[in-house]
């Protein structure tokens, strides 16, 4: 099993988030400590999310924990820019940054 990572960037470091299948645990790696702290802070706290359904009217307000799943972990990734200031690089190759964590 494979588990998911994207690219993060903060203040001019980048980084990334990993969630770990087998310990359900979610891995902030980021060259910048404030940006971490926050990062690691707001992916490992559970989250009141209002959900979509049927219509653009129809939403319903669901606890989310991102420790439970990639999944899980998706939907929270897209409130962290608005809650922390660090951007989710969704279309950044993650492999690359891995490779080379700087710009």
């Amino acid at each position: 099993m494979e588990n998911f990572s994207v690219a993060i960037s903060y203040n001019g470091a980048l980084g990334w988030v990993e969630y770990d299948e087998a310990t359900r645990k979610v891995i902030v790696t980021l060259g910048d400590a404030e940006g971490k702290a926050l990062a690691e802070d707001f992916l490992t706290t559970p989250h009141e999310i209002k959900i979509p359904h049927e219509t653009l009217l129809d939403f319903t307000a669901e606890v989310i924990d991102p420790n439970l799943s990639a999944d899980n972990l998706k939907l929270i990734l897209t409130r962290l820019w608005e809650a922390t200031g660090v951007h989710v690089d969704w279309s950044r190759p993650v492999e690359y940054v891995k490779a080379h964590p700087h710009y």
